[in-house]
């Protein structure tokens, strides 16, 4: 704790809190700045120097909550969240509800006045206790911090209580939690940081915050530490078994987003066909299907699954929630981190926490039948045989024609193909909410690569702040060679829709990104609505197509970022292969 106490208790409190984090291992935090919150920032500001800290810091708060969260996505970790008082924490909630429903430990800090000062029409005063209702696992009110004897015990309580809360939530998975910590003048002091730093255990929620409640005095924490917020994540009614599969004819396992390699390793255990997304972390394997759209609408294959195991959170399709709500199929859902386990039309009949395969994969001539045959159609239907036409070209026409080649104007197909080609192992894929993942997800074949989307509620927002989060977390150690790029492919209104995040900042790391833009001039995802699909018309595009003339280049030059922009495949493979600062690359497409 504080060997020198200041002459700020709130600045005390602070340097406790931030200690205690970083003893349990925590290293990240991103900041936006304000009055109330300052305590927190300054002891921050501290710890960075020390280099005890990764600190980012954002203008908008918005951004802010979604680089917190790619951080926490790439880590596995907490990553803490400190917001001034007011709409500005309002501004988290777009990325509290994605951590929620994606099982994202986030520590939201919030400061906030002391009691005496809300209720009476205070400047920057909300109700912020509670804000964020059933999307928090815990919420923690805190009083404001007076100088008395067990304060520093209290803070290093409360973070740690925060810290197991956001790691195991109240059903074992991730999730966000909510600190709402009151400050009073003086808003901060000098900080001395505490010596020594050795970790220490991890407190069971509840327990440790308790005992140090205890010996405060004056109320330090004025409201009841750990109070459960209605509605949180409960546990009635799912099952906490692991179920153990055998093969069945008719099987198939289904990969949605957040599923990861042991759906791919199910799926190769069981013997079955592999239908799995492309945010899934498990769209590669020999078992793979990346035609499954087409065989589940075909009665030779869709009509013959009886048994359907489910892993992650599946959000690509119509297919996939018909499939598991058919009277004569069987679905097993594995849960994964989130809100809510997946169950269309309320008609998965097993739950649980994990399967585990019996026995050898079946080897009969029937078992090997179901599986290459969805494997084998798949790659036809994905790659048909073409003639080689290039056989008795002279060499002026076969120039000629790669020459054509490379002059092709890049279509959808062509943009995720190509983005999905240039992505490695030790690269990163972030995927925006927009018609390119959908293409994505229909044509490009099998790789292990680590490849994440914002599927847990599919908003276009804090898409770009998310990358950048990731990228931060993924190439983190100055001149670490096996880090490389991390791209994010999206469309022009998510890009838009998050162009502050491009902000960086400054004297802080500028990571290996590229921001790749297919820019159709507004939503056209619309056009495959059910009022879009006899064509477009006036009215969809006055309502839903939001057309944009934003100039991207001015856009990325305002930000300090490099521009490219891309008409043709060879000038895409070009732009892809290139790892530098980082660089928004435009790719017009046609509507």
């Amino acid at each position: 704790m504080t060997p020198n106490p200041s002459s700020s208790p709130a600045t005390d409190f602070a340097v406790a809190l931030l200690d205690e984090f970083i003893a349990l291992g925590g290293r990240d935090m991103v900041l936006s700045p304000g009055s109330r919150s300052q305590a927190l920032a300054i002891a921050a500001a501290g710890f960075e120097r020390a280099g005890l800290l990764r600190l980012r810091v954002r203008i908008d708060e918005r951004s802010a909550g979604f680089l917190a969260l790619g951080l926490a996505v790439e880590t596995g970790l907490p990553v803490i969240v400190v917001t001034t008082s007011g709409t500005a924490v309002a501004n988290l909630h777009p990325a509290v509800l994605e951590a929620h429903h994606s099982g994202v430990p986030l520590i939201i800090a919030t400061a906030d006045r002391p009691e005496e000062l809300r209720h009476i029409g205070s400047n920057q005063t909300a109700e912020q206790s509670g804000l964020f209702g059933p999307a928090i696992v815990w919420n923690w009110d805190v009083g404001a911090p007076t100088g008395e004897p067990g304060e520093a015990d209290a803070a290093a309580a409360v973070i740690g209580d925060a810290w197991a809360a956001a790691r195991t939530g109240h059903s074992g998975f991730a999730g966000p939690v909510h600190l709402n910590l009151a400050f009073t003048e003086p808003l901060s002091g000098v900080v001395t940081l505490p010596r020594g730093g050795a970790p220490r255990p991890v407190p069971t929620p509840g327990d440790a915050a308790a005992a140090a409640i205890d010996a405060a005095t004056d109320d330090v924490i004025a409201h009841a530490v750990g109070e459960i917020v209605a509605g949180a994540t409960d546990e009635a009614g799912r099952e906490a078994s692991t179920h153990r599969l055998s093969y069945e004819p008719g099987t198939v396992v289904i990969a949605g987003a957040g599923a990861g390699e042991r759906a791919e390793a199910t799926a190769r255990a069981l013997g079955a066909p592999l239908l799995a997304e492309v945010s899934s972390g498990a769209h590669f394997g020999p078992n793979l299907v990346v035609m499954y759209r087409e065989l589940l609408n075909a009665a030779e294959f869709g009509a013959a699954v009886r048994r359907v195991i489910v892993f992650g959170h599946p959000t690509l399709s119509r297919e996939f929630p018909a499939l598991v709500q058919r009277a004569d199929v069987t679905a097993y859902v594995v849960r994964t981190p989130g809100a809510d386990d997946y169950n269309p039309g309320h008609r998965v009949q097993h739950f649980a926490n994990d399967v585990v395969v019996e026995g050898e994969p079946d080897t009969s001539r029937e078992a090997r039948a179901w599986l290459g045959s969805w494997v084998m159609t798949s790659r036809a239907l994905l790659e048909p045989e073409e003639p080689d036409i290039a056989v008795g070209l002279s060499n002026a026409d076969f120039a000629r024609r790669q020459l054509a080649i490379v002059r092709e104007p890049v279509t959808r197909r062509m943009l995720a193909e190509a983005v999905w080609r240039a992505t490695w192992p030790h690269d990163r894929l972030v995927l925006g909410a927009s018609r390119l993942i959908r293409e994505a997800d229909s044509v490009v074949p099998g790789k292990k690569i680590r490849a994440h989307a914002n599927r847990g509620l599919a908003g276009i927002d804090g898409t770009i702040a998310t990358a950048l989060g990731i990228a931060l977390a993924s190439q983190a150690e100055p001149g670490d060679t096996a880090a490389g790029t991390t791209r994010v492919l999206l469309g022009d209104l998510a890009a838009l829709h998050d162009a502050g995040s491009l902000q960086l900042g400054v004297g802080e790391i500028r990571p290996h990104i590229q921001v790749i833009v297919g820019n159709d001039n507004g939503g056209t995802i619309f056009d495959g609505l059910e009022v879009g699909s006899d064509g477009p018309s006036v009215t969809l595009d006055r309502v839903m197509l939001t057309r944009q003339n934003i100039d991207f280049e001015k856009l990325a030059a305002a930000y300090g970022w490099e521009y490219a922009r891309v008409t043709n495949r060879g000038e895409l493979d070009s732009a892809l292969t290139v790892s530098g600062p980082p660089i928004l690359i435009e790719v017009p497409l046609e509507r």
